[in-house]
């Protein structure tokens, strides 16, 4: 799974491990997201059905081969203020997926959400979602706005999604995967949305988008909410 494609990365401010990779030749591979989407079916198993279909072995495999790498695959999707990273987690005994949000002005980034055996999150309402995926800003790994669609969609939690969504969701996974079915699945996939389920988005006095997500970061009542000013920087990151 190496190829002239293959580019490593710097570190992300703030955040420890690697070595990070970019391989962006994967987002071609159907087999990849399948693995990459599997927290979003983890409590339904209509939808880890309509998923994985008859490729679940070969999708399996794949994964292993992927999650056995030394170094950590990272895509990245550009936003108004900074950059998403999706950083596929390869530590032993703790592996997952984060999603981060970070500038060249900020000295950290912002973890926003995380799949693993802990989830986090989400860190992610419907509008930033899709505002991320089809504002074609160049510098990230693809400007294709479904492969940005579907490599966000698990870090997504949002009770207000509007009646187009699940025609736009079918729509990635038309186009991106093999899945017999992309209108069930995408139906289910915005019913359960994933190990956090669907959170309330409001707006607060001051602007910041919040949410109220037990395992939220932008959830200002948790405990291990982020600050007022670093939740105020994400909102502004993220505006469309």
């Amino acid at each position: 799974m190496t190829n002239s494609a293959e580019t490593h990365l710097d570190q992300i401010p703030g955040y420890p491990g690697g070595p990070l990779v970019h391989l962006p030749e994967l987002l071609d591979e159907p087999l990849f997201w399948l693995g990459h989407l599997y927290p979003c079916v983890l409590h339904s198993e209509e939808a880890e059905e309509l998923l994985f279909g008859a490729d679940y072995k070969s999708a399996e495999d794949f994964h292993r081969q992927l999650s056995g790498r030394p170094d950590w695959p990272t895509f990245t999707v550009p936003v108004a203020v900074g950059r998403l990273h999706i950083v596929h987690r390869n530590l032993k005994g703790d592996a997952g997926t984060d999603y981060l949000l970070h500038h060249p002005d900020w000295d950290r980034a912002e973890l926003l959400a995380r799949n693993d055996g802990h989830f986090m999150g989400p860190g992610l309402s419907w509008l930033e979602l899709t505002a991320a995926a089809g504002n074609s800003l160049p510098g990230g790994s693809t400007t294709d706005p479904d492969s940005r669609l579907l490599l966000l969609l698990p870090a997504f939690g949002d009770l207000a999604v509007p009646d187009a969504a699940a025609e736009r969701l079918a729509a990635a996974l038309r186009a991106r995967t093999a899945v017999e079915n992309p209108e069930q699945l995408a139906a289910i996939l915005l019913e359960d949305q994933g190990p956090c389920g669907p959170t309330h988005w409001t707006t607060t006095n001051d602007g910041q988008r919040v949410n109220d997500g037990h395992y939220s970061y932008r959830n200002p009542t948790n405990n291990f909410a982020l600050p007022t000013e670093r939740l105020a920087r994400v909102t502004a990151a993220l505006a469309s």
